[in-house]
């Protein structure tokens, strides 16, 4: 066969080839139209090997990591807005993970997947331990990119608590070449105060101000508010106990609290939803309903000064 001839094959396999995957997309909106999102405890994956995938994709591996990694939000948009008590986030990783292969140079798909995975279920896989793994094989794949060890400390500090481990994952990040000069203030913040409400909003704030996009931007805005909402909590909780304490009754409704003139109102958190007492333990926490909940374990109140 004439070089004009192979030339004409390959390009026509290459156009059937893109014809393929338009028709596949097109099929998948006009099955989405009239069946509507899967349900999230029905996904499933038909091919879960990373490598696997991106032996096949031959030339379009860009385009199909593109595809995977929006599988991969509507999977967990789907899971995260869903109502079913049995839901799970199983696939998350297994659709990073193949993004990630096709193509290694997915920045989005490292940074905002390992907040997917790390966030605290139901609003997330809760799986810190993947988020880190996540973001492992992205500074593997990019080793100029110190943000991924800058997520791994904030998934040591935020999810796991771990302050000793949040700080030495700070300095790896700083040991990067151009690495910006805070994360080494971050480290020693973290080292020495790690876990204190004051030091946590310190290293939210300074993700809020150096944020490269809106959604790592919202997240640490996100993160701030819930650090107010504690505060409050604290507020509210030590109000109730002074009450409770001169009464000598339990207390399970703000409304005695206001006609009692100890708060002037139903006391709502940052996002304006009312703040909740537990019926049975009296704790008060946020709502389900507020974009708050859930609210983190720690970090510990900061103690006031002498």
């Amino acid at each position: 066969m004439s070089a004009a001839g192979t030339g004409l094959r390959g390009a026509g396999v290459a156009l059937a080839l893109a014809g393929l995957v338009g028709t596949a997309v097109g099929l998948q909106v006009v099955r989405d139209r009239v069946y509507g999102e899967p349900r999230p405890e029905r996904g499933f994956l038909y091919l879960q090997s990373p490598q696997t995938v991106r032996r096949l994709s031959l030339s379009y591996a860009a385009l199909l990591a593109d595809l995977y990694w929006v599988r991969a939000v509507q999977y967990y948009g789907g899971n995260r807005l869903a109502k079913e008590p049995n839901r799970n986030y199983d696939l998350l990783y297994p659709l990073l993970d193949i993004t990630t292969t096709l193509d290694p140079a997915f920045n989005i798909a490292y940074r905002f997947g390992a907040v997917f995975l790390a966030a605290p279920f139901p609003g997330g896989a809760g799986r810190p331990d993947l988020a880190i793994a996540l973001l492992e094989k992205g500074f593997r794949a990019n080793p100029r990119r110190w943000h991924y060890l800058y997520d791994i400390g904030f998934v040591h500090y935020w999810e796991l608590s771990d302050f000793p481990g949040a700080a030495r994952w700070f300095e790896k990040a700083a040991d990067v070449p151009g690495a910006p000069w805070w994360l080494r203030s971050m480290a020693a913040v973290t080292a020495t105060q790690g876990g204190d409400r004051r030091a946590s909003r310190l290293l939210w704030q300074v993700q809020l101000d150096n944020a490269e996009n809106d959604w790592v931007r919202n997240n640490a805005a996100l993160r701030l508010r819930q650090l107010d909402a504690l505060d409050q909590i604290d507020a509210l909780t030590e109000a109730l106990r002074q009450y409770t304490a001169r009464s000598g009754a339990g207390l399970r409704r703000w409304e005695d609290l206001v006609r009692a003139g100890v708060i002037p109102g139903m006391p709502r958190d940052p996002t304006g939803v009312p703040y909740i007492i537990d019926p049975d333990s009296g704790v008060v926490t946020v709502s389900p309903e507020s974009d708050l909940y859930p609210l983190p374990v720690g970090p510990r109140a900061t103690p006031r000064a002498r």
